[in-house]
């Protein structure tokens, strides 16, 4: 069984979609759709701007998700038996598998991604990612830091990122490399994802998502939330609702979707990150670039 596997932030690259947009004229008039939806040129930051213009949340978000969604669009025979995505990759794997038009899922990331900023703008706060230690490990040494911090990635096995206040992250890392971690870094990003503290953004994206229409999916979601097999659209609003303020858990939804049957995982979008993971989640995992 085919699974679509869609990358989150972080992926983007300067030069991401321009080989698309160039050879394809499905890509070109999607792109161009988009620059009309977003109200600016969100092409010229992609193929030319700079890795700084590139990487603020309102560009990030809406370019992976371009870049992930309109290659999906452009593959012959796409027809994926399940599909997840990490993070805002959800809202790619949204549109590859029917349950949002292109056009929705577009201005669903860009609310996204403008009310993650503002959320980040209201208190400084930071995310860490946190290598060689396990699981419980990392939610017992959150739980016993004083101020807002928890697990908000499980990427693989020994690989997690925590998230929260400046202070208690980094009073959180101090405990983690004093219990062994072979790392406890701050990550450059703009806030505290996936955790309590991205509550504002959450109440803002859930007027939007619910006022938005979810079709029936042409296939099953792995949601970040529920880790399991989703079709009902109302749940699957739900979970993505949650997902701002919930943990990531990449590698549980990897195993789930292993254990129902996927036999190869593609990746779709800009980087390899994902196929990556999949092959520390499960060795024997066959995974690739679409």
């Amino acid at each position: 069984m085919k699974s679509y596997i869609f990358p989150g932030q972080g992926a983007q690259f300067v030069g991401m979609g321009k080989d698309l947009y160039e050879s394809s004229a499905v890509a070109k008039e999607l792109f161009e759709k988009a620059n009309d939806i977003l109200g600016f040129r969100i092409t010229d930051i992609m193929f030319d701007g700079t890795a700084e213009d590139l990487k603020q949340t309102k560009v990030t978000q809406p370019a992976v998700f371009l870049h992930s969604v309109i290659l999906a669009k452009t593959l012959e025979n796409f027809a994926p038996d399940m599909v997840a995505g990490h993070s805002l990759g959800e809202l790619s794997a949204l549109v590859a598998n029917g349950t949002l038009s292109f056009e929705d899922g577009l201005k669903l990331v860009s609310k996204r991604a403008l009310a993650m900023q503002k959320a980040c703008e209201m208190q400084p706060s930071t995310m860490a990612a946190v290598l060689g230690l396990e699981d419980a490990q990392v939610e017992e040494i959150c739980e016993a830091t004083e101020g807002i911090v928890v697990a908000a990635n499980y990427n693989c096995p020994g690989q997690l990122v925590i998230s929260g206040s400046v202070p208690a992250v980094e009073a959180a890392c101090e405990k983690m490399k004093e219990a062994g971690a072979r790392r406890a870094l701050l990550l450059p990003v703009g806030g505290a994802f996936h955790s309590p503290l991205m509550k504002p953004a959450e109440e803002e994206l859930a007027a939007a998502i619910e006022a938005t229409t979810f079709n029936k999916p042409n296939c099953p979601v792995y949601q970040n939330v529920s880790t399991t097999a989703v079709t009902d659209p109302n749940e699957i609003k739900k979970n993505l609702i949650a997902q701002l303020t919930a943990p990531v858990k990449w590698t549980q939804s990897v195993q789930n979707m292993i254990a129902d049957g996927a036999t190869e995982f593609i990746e779709v979008g800009p980087g390899k990150v994902l196929q990556g993971l999949v092959k520390k989640i499960d060795k024997d995992a066959v995974a690739a670039s679409a």
